[in-house]
């Protein structure tokens, strides 16, 4: 057994939503470095295919193509179905990462803020999963079972950053979702696990580590001492989606530099 077995993803079908930027965005990559065939959705079709045709113009063993998607809205989700049973029968690796945030203090914080967040990062989680359960098990086999990867936040973990309420809510019903789900699929063959990341450079942090000074001042909050990078993220999927995750499911995965465990001195 060599590395390469471990996490070689050659011959499998991925989905990336929000794959356009962020933490996506390094997904999609680590997954078409390792080989497999992903397909990149986000709302805006243009962006999609732009990293898409970058990667497909790296030396990555893998491909990708990109379309749009929107897990906001069950009509947006049952076009996405769609468009994906269009393109594969079979589909071994969902990343559900499509999200958003929203930041207010106490007393501000408004009502429909929470609408948007948990419409989308959890109930559309948890739909477009439901729908496209007929591809990931035609996808899995025994010794391989086909991979759910949702992306939760350190926040969900933790009562840090709160000004962004209905976020760390969304996030921690995440990460209790991948276990429940993973109770219920793993005996179908499939396995369900999330990561949760700390502080990564991305458009939806952008306001607070876009600079290089913000993420200096971020990085004193985490144990590590940095914020996190591309490799962090494209490693951990390709151990989740390859041969050495395989017995993996119902984990959530810091991303954190040990922010998720860090404790005030004494």
């Amino acid at each position: 057994m060599t590395p390469n077995d471990l996490f070689d993803l050659t011959g499998k079908v991925a989905l990336v939503t929000g794959g356009s930027s962020g933490i996506g965005r390094m997904a999609a990559e680590g997954l078409v470095a390792a080989g497999a065939r992903v397909l990149i959705a986000s709302r805006k079709a243009d962006a999609c295919e732009a990293v898409a045709a970058e990667l497909n113009g790296m030396d990555y063993a893998g491909s990708a193509e990109g379309f749009a998607g929107d897990v906001s809205t069950e009509a947006g989700i049952d076009a996405l179905v769609a468009e994906v049973n269009k393109r594969t029968d079979k589909l071994h690796i969902l990343m559900n990462n499509a999200g958003r945030t929203w930041g207010a203090a106490i007393g501000e914080h408004p009502y429909q803020a929470w609408e948007k967040l948990l419409s989308l990062n959890v109930t559309g989680m948890f739909h477009l999963t439901q729908q496209l359960l007929p591809l990931l098990k035609a996808a899995s086999t025994p010794q391989d079972p086909a991979r759910v990867v949702n992306v939760g936040s350190v926040m969900g973990d933790i009562p840090k950053g709160t000004s962004t309420y209905s976020y760390a809510v969304s996030k921690g019903a995440v990460h209790h979702m991948t276990r429940v789900l993973s109770n219920d699929l793993a005996p179908e063959g499939i396995t369900v696990n999330a990561i949760a990341p700390g502080p990564f450079v991305s458009k939806m942090t952008a306001f607070a580590i876009g600079t290089e000074e913000g993420q200096k001042k971020s990085a004193e909050g985490v144990p590590l001492g940095r914020v996190g990078c591309p490799e962090d993220i494209a490693g951990a999927l390709q151990y989740l989606c390859g041969r050495g995750g395989s017995y993996v499911s119902g984990a959530i995965l810091p991303l954190s530099g040990g922010m998720q465990s860090n404790a005030p001195g004494s």
